[in-house]
């Protein structure tokens, strides 16, 4: 009898070790997220816009987009030209209430796909996130996990980065293939600030709670992806001392205004485009659309679970386009524009 139960015992199937699953970070498995490594008095600093998916077997997949500044990538066009009378104008007059009829550009490489993917391993400790990626250097990061008062969405907050030096990010569990209308932007009832960190000219700085008047923007009758803004005038940028010695705000003309144009990108995911340029500039140069170092800003939009639009998060990747020092005058940075802070 003991010789037969051995035989049986030896004919079981052996079973699989039990799975055990992962928390998601904050319950949430997609996450939009921006990195930047921006330092002071060098020029080899870098910017990455993307989105991390967290699985529950302890898996992170990132798929980003990279500009930096050993490799400047031109600006390219996004094949978007706003409307004629609704919502731009090719009327070159000084206060005109509508933003010039131009092409829209964006940062090279952000109408294609995401050309970094990689993979990693995380965990949760309390209320901090911790990644570990499978990359050719050692690189870890670390967040902290802040949920908005429903629990609809996580806002990331920088705690460690092997690489990074400033980083934003917002998850939920919306899908990344889901975005929210040009309308829907144009019409949000909530207040959008935005934080930045900015490098130009060996100088890295940051700025905090600068309010975005989307309601401010015009809606394009036929391209109803676009929005455009054109600012009458700016109380410091576009001046006469600020490389406008001939049309800028303090000259004759006095023309301080800035032409803003925010366009969808694709509609399977969450990009978005804002670029925005002092008309002076175009002046200056006897252009009337802007060819030279206009602000490219790629964006993927903050999404809770219901689908609700909570802003952005952006990179800037605006290289100098010529001149015999162009990286002195690129400028990067790392961007938020959200009502969750």
């Amino acid at each position: 009898m003991m010789r037969f139960l051995a035989v049986v015992l030896l004919l079981l199937p052996l079973l699989p070790a039990p799975a055990y699953a992962t928390d998601l970070p904050g319950g949430k498995a997609n996450y939009v997220v921006t990195l930047g490594r921006l330092r002071a008095d060098v020029r080899d600093n870098w910017v990455r816009l993307g989105t991390y998916q967290f699985a529950t077997d302890g898996t992170v997949t990132a798929r980003t987009y990279l500009w930096r500044q050993t490799a400047p990538a031109a600006r390219e066009g996004t094949g978007t030209t706003p409307d004629l009378d609704s919502c731009s104008t090719v009327s070159g007059a000084v206060g005109h209430t509508r933003a010039r009829h131009c092409e829209v550009l964006t940062a090279g490489g952000f109408m294609s796909s995401p050309p970094e993917s990689r993979t990693g391993t995380f965990g949760v400790a309390g209320d901090v996130l911790n990644i570990t990626w499978n990359f050719a250097q050692d690189w870890s990061e670390q967040w902290y996990l802040r949920p908005n008062s429903d629990g609809t969405l996580v806002r990331l907050e920088n705690k460690y980065n092997t690489f990074a030096t400033h980083a934003y990010g917002y998850g939920s569990n919306a899908a990344l293939s889901t975005r929210r209308a040009m309308s829907t932007v144009q019409a949000f009832p909530g207040t959008l600030k935005q934080d930045l960190a900015a490098w130009t000219k060996e100088n890295v700085t940051t700025s905090t709670g600068q309010v975005f008047t989307n309601t401010a923007y015009r809606t394009c009758a036929t391209t109803t992806w676009c929005l455009t803004y054109a600012q009458p005038s700016s109380a410091s940028a576009c001046q006469a001392s600020g490389g406008c010695p001939n049309y800028g705000g303090g000259t004759a003309t006095n023309d301080s205004s800035i032409q803003y144009f925010l366009v969808k990108v694709s509609s399977n995911d969450r990009r978005d485009t804002l670029w925005h340029w002092c008309t002076c500039l175009a002046r200056e140069r006897g252009e009337f659309c802007y060819t030279g170092n206009s602000h490219v800003k790629p964006l993927l939009q903050i999404l809770d679970d219901d689908g609700g639009f909570h802003g952005w998060v952006g990179a800037e990747a605006s290289f100098y386009p010529s001149g015999s020092d162009p990286r002195y005058s690129d400028m990067l940075g790392v961007l938020r524009l959200t009502d969750t802070r």
